[in-house]
Parts: structure tokens; sequence; C-alpha cells
């Protein structure tokens, strides 16, 4: 911990501080209420009193726990939109992780009137986004090396920057990102306030606290997993099986959606090789992949088009997939710490989650150590166990690439609208929609995918054309 660090828990009753406690602006508390947040979570309870009167923060806590409104408020509260100079910046690891807090942080921005927030993340062309800073922005949410490569370019500045948020600081040490943080922070005034989030708290994390921050409050708040909510099971294989052995425990427990960890990205191919060859939709998610790519895989997912998501903990940092059925560790990994991370994204929001592992021989005191810090024994299967016979089951839709996205102008209204007018659906099969900057994605009933791909490529949406596809899963 930071040497210069004091402490805080929860308070032993777990009860919630109520928003109306909080000194939020009026129109924020209606803009909580609207939005459906009746209570705080623990994390929010923790910190949002200190973070509102302007402290430094470490907070651990686990993804998913309703952290980004724990450091969206507060840098929100302090804007004064009437400037429109970066008030805010919000580094991530990945862009993934940059869009969804984001998209979150518009909701809470609602409150108030022209809240510019703005995502900078490699992958994209920097000519946009040089173009966007120009016209201004109080809220940048983005990756240390494309923040910092805009610093350079003398694209922005923090001259006037009030907050700074790491969020998944130890993913982005882990990462390498290190350096570039120190860099950024540096050309922001010094008594700005820094709230560091952060899943674990390796010893990095505490070097970079003691660099950046003044006097933070040290918050550890749910940083275990509910675990009695996730019926967790361990294999023991030979190496020369450990792959063939994945498509067996799926075909035995049959959940809906799974992700598959490995620790390296050729078994995440080698993997999908044989789950695609035994009749499952299997994605690869990994380093190798570019940002398109990436984006169509993790739109696939979550639109129950793919059923398994093979992934490397790297690239599948920031991932919250809801109603995720199962995590499978296809390698045990010898970090526990990394462990309960990976099974803590599923059995979510009171679900049941299935996480199983597989350990040879050289890897059981990887099991060990996860037995140790878990404090309870380890459930062992033989694979004798597992049935035979079972069909993998199918993605139920399939997603469709329209060549158009926002820059078009398209909404999701005019992509709902064409599915129902031009090609006869009704509105309950039409699935989840993303829009992108040049093509929007929306998922159909995998049955009919081709056929409404063939309507919408003679129809039009919002009166054009629009060359449609199915993507491949």
């Amino acid at each position: 911990m930071n040497k210069r660090a004091s402490e805080s828990k929860p308070s032993a009753d777990n009860t919630p501080i109520t928003w109306d406690t909080l000194p939020l602006d009026a129109r924020q508390q209606a803009n909580l209420v609207a939005l459906g947040f009746s209570q705080m979570t623990p994390i929010q309870s923790a910190t949002l009193p200190s973070s509102l009167a302007g402290r430094d923060l470490i907070a651990q806590a686990k993804t998913g726990s309703g952290k980004t409104a724990a450091f969206g408020l507060p840098l929100l509260q302090g804007l004064v939109t009437a400037s429109l100079q970066v008030q805010a910046l919000i580094l991530c690891p990945t862009r993934e992780l940059a869009d969804q807090v984001c998209a979150e942080v518009r909701r809470l921005a609602r409150a108030y009137e022209n809240v510019k927030v703005l995502t900078l993340c490699g992958g994209v062309p920097l000519r946009g986004q040089s173009a966007s800073l120009a016209n201004g922005a109080h809220v940048v949410v983005g990756t240390p090396g494309r923040v910092l490569d805009h610093l350079a370019r003398g694209n922005m500045s923090l001259d006037a920057m009030k907050v700074l948020v790491l969020d998944e600081a130890d993913r982005m040490l882990e990462m390498g990102f290190a350096d570039d943080i120190q860099a950024i922070a540096k050309q922001s005034p010094k008594q700005r306030q820094t709230l560091l989030f952060s899943a674990t708290y390796p010893d990095g994390i505490a070097a970079l606290a003691n660099k950046l921050m003044r006097d933070p409050l040290m918050v550890t708040v749910d940083t275990v997993h509910e675990t009695h909510a996730i019926e967790e099971w361990f294999f023991e294989v030979g190496e020369a099986t450990r792959l063939d052995t994945v498509p067996r425990l799926l075909n035995h427990y049959q959940p809906m959606s799974t992700v598959a960890f490995c620790n390296t990205r050729a078994q995440c191919n080698d993997l999908v090789a044989i789950l695609r060859g035994q009749g499952f939709s299997a994605l690869t998610l990994h380093g190798d992949l570019d940002q398109r790519d990436r984006d169509q895989v993790l739109v696939q997912f979550s639109n129950q088009s793919c059923s398994v998501l093979v992934a490397t903990d790297v690239a599948a940092r920031g991932l919250d997939i809801a109603d995720l059925a199962a995590v499978v560790n296809v390698d045990t990994t010898p970090d526990p710490q990394i462990y309960t991370h990976r099974i803590g994204r599923t059995g979510r929001a009171g679900a049941s989650g299935l996480a199983l592992s597989l350990v040879t021989l050289p890897e059981m005191s990887r099991a060990s150590r996860i037995e140790e810090q878990s404090g309870r024994p380890l459930r062992w299967q033989p694979l004798t166990a597992l049935g035979v016979g079972n069909s993998p089951l199918k993605a139920p839709m399939r997603t469709l690439q329209i060549a158009g996205g926002r820059k078009e102008k398209i909404r999701a209204g005019d992509i709902v609208g064409a599915l129902i007018g031009e090609c006869g659906l009704e509105k309950d099969q039409v699935g989840k929609i993303a829009l992108g900057e040049f093509s929007s994605y929306v998922a159909v009933p995998a049955a009919i995918a081709f056929k409404v791909c063939e309507a919408l490529n003679v129809g039009r949406i919002k009166g054009k054309r629009v060359k449609v596809r199915v993507l491949d899963n």
C-alpha cells in the first residue's frame, strides 16, 4: 500500500449511503433517478463522499462494481461547461473499455447542458480525432498511447485539467503504459485530483501512486467476486489433449455463451479451429487482430451471434458481457488474482455462472495457489464424468454488417424501420444494434439472416441503398 495513503473500508453493516445525502447538483440527482440508479453500489458509497470533496483516491474494486459512476460523478460535478477546455481525463487500457466508459459518462452528463465527451484511442485515424479536439472537449476518455500522441502533436492541452482518472490501472501497468501515464501526468496541473481504480493491487500501483497522488485515501471494496454464485470445477488433463477437452466440456454443460481463456495467441487460433471443426460458432480475440476485426468479434459475441469467444487475458480486459454463462480456463494461470478476475465475468447480478478449469500435472502447484487464496478446497471431476452424444449449441443470431454508420447519420431507429418495413421482421426479431463511424451491425435470427441480408441489399435504409453482408462466425 502507498505509505502516504490512509485506508477506508465500508461500514460494518454495509448500509449504502443514499444519493440525496451527497452534495450532488439537483440536476444530477434527478438524472440518477431517471437512469434507474436506485441506490449506490458499495464502491460508490465508499468513495463518493471523499471524491466529491476533492480528495485523491486509490480504489480497489472488481469489474462491474459501478466504478464508472464512482469517478464520473465527481469529474462532471466540477465542470465549467462554458469553457471548452479539457477539464477531465480518463485513461483506460483498451479501446473497448474506453468506449464503455465514454458511453456511461455521457449518460451521467445528461444532467448538464452541452457537455462534450470525446474518446481518443488507437485503431482509428488521427485526423478525425484532431478535428474533434480542435472544436473543444470537456472530458476525454482514451488509451495512454493515443492521448500522449495528441499531446506531443499539440492537438490538446491539459492546462485546465482538474481530474485525472486511471481506470483498471493494474492492466495498464501490465501492458507497459507506466511511462506514458507519468508523461501525461507531467503535462497536467500539480493541483489536480487523481482517482485510481484497480481490480488488483500489485507493487507497481503503489509506486505509481507515490509519484502521481497527494495523500490518497485507500478504499478496498468488493474485490472478491461472488464465487458462491459460480459453480467451479477442475479437470486434470494431459498437455496433448488439453484443447480437445474444451469441446467435450461445452457439449456436456451446454452453456449458451462462453469465454475460453488461453495464455497464447497461437493457442487461441488452434482452439478456434478445433471448435469450428466440431460445429461450434467460435471467434478469437487476441493482440494480432486489427481494430476493425476486434470490433466485429466483440459485436458478434455480445449480440449472441457467436457462442464461444477464445481470448487472451490482455485482449479480454475491459470486457463486460452481460449474462455470460461460462468461463473456461484452458490454461491454469500462475496468478490466483487473474483466476478470480477471469471467473468473475460469469455469475453476475444474481445469475448463476460456471467456471471450468483444465490443469496439467506441471500446473498442479498453480491450482494449489488458487485453493490457498480462496480458502476452500477445489472441486475436481474426472474427464470420464463428461457425457457424450450432445450436439454443439448453435448461436441463435447472426450479425449483418451495414456499410454505413454515424458518419452517414444512420441511427438505430433507421435500421429497425428498414428491417420491419423492407424485410417484414417483427420488432422482437431485431437483436442488438451497434453503430460505428462507417459501419453498423444488427443481429437477426440465424435461420433467416441470409434472407434478410438479400432483402436489405435490394431495399433502402433512410432512403438510400446500402451494401449489407452476413459476418462469418
